[in-house]
């Protein structure tokens, strides 16, 4: 290990000092790192593979579960407790800012996690950008810190003895980290502040924490903030396919045009149209157009089951394209648009791209006032619940890789089958998985053909289900 000096050896001599009691000072905090791994185990789950900096004593890394675990220590009496107490999981003695430490672990991992180390790095920018050879594109590095705005009380805890005493940190808010995240090529992907009470309080702290931390104007008051990265240098190889999915049911006079609209935006795209149990011809309509052109890889097939979902999801996991599309019959999202999906995916700039509908004008009866005024409600609603921007949940047109599909898929079973259109399965999996989410703006075009299958009743009523979902699910963990 290098040679401490400064600051950094009295952070040395003080970890060596506390190794012996932590574990005492923990269970005497033992609320605190409740609240705070339950919020760790959303983002990060079981089974994967997590390397922890600054792990103290192993307890957090542990609480994870991965199926490979990694935990760097500068200090060797706490290695050497966290090796006696889980044996499970491999430590190793490190100075994380020096790169020989980072060049040793056996890489690459899918979470990253720099627990309140932060706050002890000499060069934040540095050592986040020593990362990247650890990283694939995607793993996620979490940060997670104290707000600078509980110093004050964090201090009179250790005068009292409630709290382990802690060294001068790096005074960092929200926004510092996800700009030194920047500086160093990782895109802060999400940031959530949460838990207003570090003590139990006859179980008022739990409730505090869960409901009230989250809200607007609380949040702000939180003890503690999380922000979450992925590495813009490790994107690995670009996608050299796609598959455009597009979901019909009564849309006989919309299949021809969609063939003939949709752009050739790379070299190898596959279309399959897939049949909702038609009452117009809708099958046979498919079976023509395909016949008409040999020249495109096109391919139908008639769900399963019945609704949108049960349409997107069979077809995607026929798909063979990297890049998975989704282009709704109705046209209402003009197929001239998708090179425009494609770009952003591919680039890397976003990994779940989302059509919206609600930033440019809309063609004239596109959708009506009463839809528009509950899109654009439920779009800052969900902006809050997700801690990512949308400005429009329910556009047809979504694009993600094939192989985040599959992992969403993996995951599905935190949500249950609860989405009948599957524009919500897709969304909050993204957000599950921290996938970057871009809203993608389109001009909304009125339908050409057909009647729309949208109910501004049952579907707000559906929206309203969605939003109380997503707050037990993802926001009020």
């Amino acid at each position: 290990m290098t040679v401490l000096t400064g600051r950094k050896a009295a952070i040395f001599e003080h970890s060596e000092t506390f190794a012996g009691s932590r574990e005492q000072w923990r269970a005497r905090g033992r609320f605190f790192h409740g609240e705070d791994e339950a919020y760790l185990r959303f983002l990060i789950p079981e089974g994967a593979r997590v390397l922890e900096i600054g792990c103290g004593t192993g307890d957090t890394l542990a609480a994870l579960k991965p199926s490979y675990g990694v935990g760097v220590d500068f200090s060797p009496a706490m290695v050497e407790v966290a090796r006696r107490l889980h044996p499970e999981l491999h430590f190793s003695v490190g100075d994380a800012e020096d790169p020989a430490t980072i060049a040793a672990l056996q890489g690459p991992f899918d979470y990253i996690v720099v627990l309140d180390t932060i706050g002890s790095i000499d060069d934040c920018q540095a050592f986040m950008a020593g990362l990247h050879g650890l990283c694939t594109r995607e793993t996620r590095l979490v940060v997670g810190y104290f707000s600078h705005l509980w110093y004050p009380l964090l201090s009179l805890a250790e005068r009292l003895g409630k709290r382990m005493p802690t060294p001068n940190q790096n005074v960092l808010s929200p926004a510092d980290v996800r700009a030194l995240a920047s500086l160093a090529d990782f895109d802060p992907v999400k940031s959530e502040q949460r838990l207003l009470s570090p003590l139990p309080l006859f179980g008022l702290g739990r409730l505090l924490n869960r409901f009230v931390s989250i809200l607007p104007g609380f949040r702000a008051l939180s003890l503690r903030h999380y922000v979450v990265c992925r590495s813009l240098r490790a994107q690995g190889p670009a996608p050299v396919s796609a598959t455009v999915v597009v979901p019909a049911r009564n849309e006989r006079g919309n299949i021809a045009p969609a063939v003939e609209r949709i752009p050739r935006f790379c070299d190898d795209i596959e279309i399959i149209f897939i049949e909702g149990h038609s009452k117009d011809g809708t099958f046979e309509e498919m079976e023509r157009v395909k016949a008409l052109h040999p020249d495109r890889d096109i391919k139908t097939m008639t769900q399963p089951g019945k609704g949108k979902a049960d349409a997107v999801f069979t077809a995607f996991d026929a798909a063979r394209g990297d890049v998975l599309m989704i282009l709704d019959a109705d046209l209402t999202m003009p197929p001239e648009q998708l090179p425009k999906f494609w770009d952003a995916i591919a680039s890397g700039k976003g990994e779940f791209i989302n059509g919206s509908r609600l930033v440019y004008d809309m063609d004239e009866g596109a959708m009506r006032f009463l839809n528009l005024i509950a899109n654009r409600t439920f779009s800052y609603l969900f902006s809050w619940l997700l801690n990512q921007r949308y400005t429009d949940t329910l556009c047809g047109t979504k694009v993600m890789r094939r192989s985040d599909y599959q992992r969403l898929k993996a995951g599905k079973a935190y949500f249950g089958d609860f989405d009948p259109f599957g524009d919500f399965d897709l969304i909050f999996g993204a957000s599950k998985l921290n996938l970057k989410s871009i809203d993608m703006p389109i001009r909304y075009a009125a339908r050409s053909y057909g009647e729309t299958q949208i109910s501004r009743f049952s579907h707000g009523w559906m929206l309203l289900q969605m939003v109380v979902f997503a707050f037990f699910r993802i926001k009020a963990q």
